[in-house]
């Protein structure tokens, strides 16, 4: 590194720079650390893996019903999404 860009004396070291526990810049020993995250992502897997369970006993129950309440369920679904789309278009005026 050229000695002319320099801010500190050629000398002194970088501040920020501590070789002892190899943190880089000035936020390295200073950042604060998250409270506990191994807990957050235990958490965030777990919510996951109910939602897998219960979106795949919904499918299961689904795939054993008689093909006239499949239907019935289809259109409930097709008017659900529908009048929510119609609710979107309205708020943004499309």
């Amino acid at each position: 590194m050229n000695d002319s860009f320099r801010s500190t004396p050629p000398g002194q070291q970088w501040s920020g720079s501590n070789p002892a526990n190899g943190a880089q810049g000035t936020f390295g020993h200073d950042a604060p650390k998250p409270a506990d995250e191994g807990a957050e992502v235990g958490k965030a897997l777990l919510v996951g893996l109910l939602g897998g369970l219960v979106s795949a006993a919904g499918y299961m129950i689904y795939r054993r019903l008689p093909d006239e309440q499949k239907e019935r369920l289809n259109a409930q679904v097709r008017t659900v999404v529908a009048a929510r789309i119609n609710e979107i278009r309205q708020n943004f005026n499309i």
